[in-house]
């Protein structure tokens, strides 16, 4: 069960955060994510979302490679 729950929070950081830097491109952001742009500015967002996205799939190959098999 904790796998699949890492699995699943590395997958949404990671869609998250790549679907904002897709939007991003097309000048349009999740409402959600708009704290990050006001409070913060546009290059330290930026880097937030650019943190999301490597730590989720970060978390992902941990939480799905089988530590036990690896020679």
């Amino acid at each position: 069960m904790r796998k699949g729950f890492l699995a699943l929070l590395g997958f949404a950081l990671l869609a998250i955060g790549l679907l904002s830097l897709i939007l991003g491109l097309l000048g349009l952001q999740f409402s959600f994510l708009l704290w990050m742009d006001r409070l913060l500015g546009s290059y330290v967002a930026l880097l937030i979302r650019l943190l999301m996205v490597l730590v989720g799939f970060v978390i992902m190959y941990l939480a799905l490679v089988d530590w036990r098999r690896i020679d």
